[in-house]
């Protein structure tokens, strides 16, 4: 199919608002159920085949919760062989959070604190899941652009991602801002005040240069391209970059954007968005004092032998 088919965010807004509570549900089970790991790593979802999953979780038993965006179900795995899955289409969010706690309960999953779950970051933040009736849009085709789109910007940053050879987080789907992303990470501590909550400090505990995508949202009603970097260093937003993509003041620093439109007037598409994350992160890293040569690992091969021609042997 097209490489970033058409999407604009106006057109699909109703579902987004619904599919984003569903997800977070969900989520809320990934970070009671997971493992912990630095930087919240754990508690994000990853592309399928047909949407999105958890992953294994859990020990008693393990189990998985997978969205299948393509027959429009959620299903709940565990690996003893129980199963249970509900259609996602003519659902509220109450509605939906209501089916989720009966097929963890189905299958033999405990008690995930699920019950009285409400949104992060949403407007609606002080409101249960079980009783919001409010969100129960849900266009099936938008919902599976949605997630080929996001394969599609999983595959870019998977590329963007293997010049890389210092700490980096995995390709992953985040369920509180439903955005997609990759992060770069240098080993400077960087001591957050104690006044930021406990998710910021733990994501923001070290230097990093973040890339991804997001669907856009009322603030900003364009699906987009994004990079940032944190702590941002001085002069960062007069750092050049590629053609279209500006820096963005967001919060208390700088976002560098390349709307999603822009992308697909490109003659390259996928070129365009690399091009875009390198300058961003090389603007971001530079001014930061990491050792961005050093740290450069030209398509994912940090093998010297293979990085550079090995001389033939005399008498071969």
């Amino acid at each position: 199919m097209e490489l970033f088919p058409a999407f604009p965010y106006i057109q699909w807004s109703e579902t987004q608002a619904t599919v984003h509570r569903f997800a977070q549900i969900v989520g809320k089970v990934r970070m009671a159920a997971s493992v912990r790991r630095n930087h919240w790593w754990n508690v994000a979802f990853h592309v399928t085949g047909r949407g999105i999953t958890t992953r294994p979780m859990g020990l008693d038993p393990t189990f998985a919760i997978d969205f299948d965006f393509v027959g429009h179900l959620l299903r709940v795995d565990t690996i003893d062989g129980r199963s249970s899955s509900f259609s996602l289409l003519d659902r509220s969010v109450a509605g939906f959070h209501a089916e989720l706690l009966r097929s963890l309960t189905s299958v033999g999953v405990g008690d995930t604190g699920l019950e009285a779950a409400r949104p992060f970051g949403l407007p609606d933040s002080d409101r249960p899941f079980a009783l919001d009736d409010e969100h129960a849009t849900y266009d099936a085709p938008a919902v599976t652009r949605y997630w080929q789109v996001l394969s599609q910007a999983g595959q870019v940053l998977e590329e963007y991602a293997q010049n890389f050879s210092g700490k980096t987080s995995p390709v992953h789907h985040f369920w509180h801002t439903f955005d997609i992303a990759v992060t770069r990470f240098a080993d400077t501590v960087v001591d957050q005040p104690a006044t930021s909550d406990p998710v910021t400090r733990e994501a923001y505990s070290r230097e990093v240069v973040s890339s991804g995508f997001w669907f856009g949202d009322p603030t900003f009603p364009d699906p987009a391209f994004y990079s940032y970097t944190a702590p941002e260093p001085a002069g960062l937003a007069d750092q050049p970059l590629p053609s279209g993509g500006r820096w963005l003041p967001r919060g208390t620093g700088h976002l560098a954007v390349l709307t999603y439109e822009q992308v697909r007037a490109a003659v390259d598409r996928r070129r365009a968005v690399l091009d875009f994350y390198e300058a961003a992160y090389r603007a971001g890293a530079t001014l930061a004092g990491w050792d961005v040569t050093g740290l450069a690992c030209p398509d994912g091969i940090t093998d010297p032998r293979r990085r550079r021609p090995i001389p033939r042997q005399a008498g071969r």
